[in-house]
């Protein structure tokens, strides 16, 4: 029973539905119980208002390190700052209010304080929702997730084609995820663990040779990315149901080396990151895995950064990656200024910038080979004009594109459904019937 009701909670969706409501009212019923901790005079005239700029001067403070350090390139919607806001402004009232409090009045703050906190993060995670649920924000093991060395095993490839292939008895009715580690055996790139999902035909004895798609996730972000924020999962499950339990392998690969790192997804100081996906991670691939080692048939996504990354690796190596998936992607890597990001990276050289930047590739050759699916959010002012210009280059050098936009901004509430949508052209593109 209590196991049943705990796998109940930690399915429920942190960015709509009840849960979320809860968590809205619970910060606002929270400062409430913090405003309302003394009823004199000089509470409201002199403490409250230092609890207010205290807070304001907290995320003035955090804003200033933002811009300082430059953890990631782009600047936050103005409801980061909003929502930090209101957790800071919890924690200061909690503060002022707490000298010569009886105990169950601090109990009490305590227990609101708990409430704006959550309340807050929670609206912070609502602006790109990495976090669409409980264990996901918890970082609880996927509902599928397997040992690798229980699904990275030999098995025989079938010879049958995708299209006669047929299910064997007893083949499992959705996918595994496993956590797996790739080295950096060529890159030298400081690469996280990455994620792999297998749908269900390649956990059977005689698997057919499935293509492979690599997904790449945002900046600042993780492998984990497109399992948590994109329910690839759940998405390719769904897919896999449909078609006799076919769908893509996909791999995960770290593209960033930390949590806020932005190697550009280049070769340069900042770390090999081109090499390591390009190199290292095919080499894994074939190495463990069971797939169609034809790379006509493969296939690069990502969403935000990971888009940027998809559109670079698919214009640098076109005979490796010749579909491409960019979900929001940016025009260019960038750092957050052109200067910024030509001495960091390239030696202050725009020639070697030039080399590797997507734009500057498809205008100076022809791509008439490379498929892309563009997605973006019809309220993504920063991207939209980007996806673009992304566009207009993909078709001046002879690509073939498909462009969608869906309702929203830069948020996996784009991405994730982007991708769900563009799984029958993806699989089209890359072999598998539809």
């Amino acid at each position: 029973m209590l196991a049943e009701l705990w796998r109940s909670f930690v399915a429920l969706r942190l960015v709509s539905g009840p849960l979320y409501v809860g968590l809205l009212a619970a910060l606002v019923v929270g400062l409430a119980v913090l405003l309302a901790a003394r009823h004199d005079r000089r509470w409201f005239t002199r403490r409250v208002p230092v609890a207010l700029v205290a807070a304001a001067a907290l995320v003035g403070v955090a804003q200033l390190l933002l811009v300082i350090t430059k953890p990631f390139p782009d600047g936050l919607p103005w409801t980061v700052p909003l929502w930090t806001g209101l957790g800071f402004l919890g924690i200061t009232l909690a503060v002022v209010g707490w000298r010569g409090q009886r105990w169950w009045r601090r109990v009490l703050a305590v227990t609101a304080l708990v409430a704006v906190v959550l309340g807050a993060a929670n609206g912070v995670n609502q602006v790109y929702q990495p976090f669409p649920t409980v264990a996901a924000a918890l970082q609880l093991p996927p509902y599928d997730q397997v040992d690798a060395r229980d699904v990275l095993t030999d098995a025989s490839v079938s010879s049958a084609s995708l299209a006669d292939w047929t299910p064997p008895a007893g083949m499992p009715t959705t996918g595994a995820l496993s956590q797996v580690t790739i080295p950096a055996t060529t890159s030298g790139f400081p690469a996280r663990p990455a994620w792999v999902y297998l749908p269900p035909a390649y956990l059977t004895a005689d698997r057919p040779a499935l293509p492979v798609w690599i997904m790449l996730g945002g900046q600042p972000g993780s492998p984990r990315d497109w399992v948590d924020g994109g329910q690839i999962a759940q998405r390719l499950d769904a897919w896999a149901d449909a078609h006799h339990g076919l769908a893509p392998v996909v791999v995960m690969p770290d593209d960033l080396g930390g949590e806020a790192s932005n190697p550009l997804c280049t070769d340069s100081p900042l770390g090999n990151a081109d090499t390591y996906l390009s190199v290292d991670v095919p080499a894994w691939v074939a190495a463990h895995l069971q797939v169609d080692t034809d790379h006509a048939d493969w296939a690069v996504g990502g969403f935000s950064y990971g888009g940027t990354c998809a559109l670079q690796l698919a214009t640098n190596h076109p005979d490796l990656f010749p579909t491409a998936f960019i979900a929001s992607g940016q025009r260019a890597p960038t750092l957050g200024s052109q200067a910024q990001t030509l001495q960091a990276a390239f030696g202050g050289s725009e020639a070697a910038f030039d080399a590797v930047d997507p734009l500057h590739l498809l205008a100076a050759h022809r791509y008439p080979d490379l498929h892309a699916y563009v997605v973006v959010g019809s309220d993504d002012h920063d991207y939209l004009p980007q996806a673009q210009e992304i566009t207009a280059a993909l078709q001046g050098a002879g690509a073939t594109v498909t462009t969608t936009q869906l309702p929203g901004a830069h948020s996996w509430d784009v991405s994730g459904p982007g991708f769900e949508g563009s799984i029958p052209w993806l699989a089209q593109r890359t072999g598998l019937p539809s």
